[in-house]
């Protein structure tokens, strides 16, 4: 009987020593495609690959109103082509081909009133040497699509540097701690992409504060300073947002030459609607999301849909 006792208290020691662990690094890789509605298309931005490295500075050093303070370094790609892939016509494209290749960083400061600002830089290209083109054509041969014709028109090279701000603020959580509603807000300035943007975000669940969440990446921990609401998140989101866009390189070409074969105009105002659920633990993130939005270009180009993957894993463990 001692023996069984003494067995059933070491396991719910370690049950709850690994429950409460937490880890100060991340890493992952989050894939857009619209493949993942199962809708048959391949149109517009059809297809997003990003990975991603994630630090939590110690938060027991940080000033009295900063939560948390994180650092990311990221590196992606995006793909475009108009209303196919396989589209030999210039006449017919109603979307340039495009592709973007960068690398980044990010600094994400949390704050105890659940605001949040991040800042980031990326440097890339457009063009050729983005490898879009070849991206499209072996993942197309991978998984037996259709031959691939029409990137001999995409936009030319051009040196990428673009600049983004966020700033998230908390606007409403209910009584229970199970719904809340956030402002969201961003700005890019650059050489590929320039605009900004405003939503409101809604999630329903078991939910974290905005700065422990799996929706704004900020799970890792190093020295905790405040206790998370719920130990493992499950959540619905969903944020409507307007979007203000001053340039896309992938959609006008250069804004220092005209000597892309194909552009377009831009449709200077976007709605967006992002749909999706996460499911996210001390160790894992797991997220799926739906992206709806209007017409981006001044073309018979449609409006466009996709689909997004997150996965990410925690690892070095932190003081508490």
């Amino acid at each position: 009987m001692k023996l069984k006792i003494g067995l059933l208290a070491i396991v719910m020691l370690l049950s709850s020593s690994l429950f409460a662990q937490s880890y100060k690094n991340e890493f992952g890789f989050k894939s857009d495609n619209d493949a993942y509605l199962f809708y048959g298309q391949d149109r517009y931005y059809t297809n997003g690959l990003f990975i991603y490295f994630r630090h939590a500075t110690d938060q027991q050093k940080l000033g009295g109103n900063l939560e948390k303070l994180t650092y990311e370094i990221t590196a992606g790609q995006k793909m475009f082509n108009a209303i196919s892939g396989n589209v030999p016509d210039p006449a017919k494209q109603d979307r340039p081909f495009a592709g973007y290749l960068y690398a980044g960083g990010n600094v994400n400061l949390f704050y105890k009133s659940e605001k949040i600002l991040k800042v980031g830089l990326e440097a890339g290209t457009v063009g050729p040497n983005s490898l879009a083109e070849d991206g499209q054509k072996l993942l197309h041969d991978l998984v037996g699509f259709y031959e691939i014709d029409g990137w001999q028109y995409q936009i030319s090279n051009e040196f990428a540097v673009n600049l983004s701000t966020q700033y998230t603020q908390l606007l409403h959580r209910s009584a229970k701690k199970d719904v809340d509603f956030s402002f969201e807000g961003y700005a890019n300035v650059g050489t590929t992409f320039s605009g900004a943007g405003a939503g409101v975000l809604f999630r329903a669940g078991k939910i974290n504060q905005l700065f422990n969440s799996g929706y704004t990446n900020s799970v890792i921990s190093n020295n905790a300073k405040t206790e998370k609401l719920v130990k493992r998140e499950t959540f619905f989101y969903a944020k409507p947002q307007l979007n203000f866009v001053a340039y896309d390189a992938t959609i006008q070409g250069s804004m220092f030459n005209n000597d892309s074969p194909i552009t377009f105009g831009r449709k200077p105002l976007v709605f967006a609607q992002q749909l999706g659920v996460n499911y996210s633990t001390p160790r894992f993130t797991l997220d799926f999301g739906l992206i709806f939005k209007s017409k981006e270009v001044k073309s018979s180009a449609k409006a466009n849909k996709y689909g997004m993957i997150s996965m990410f894993y925690r690892f070095g463990k932190s003081g508490s």
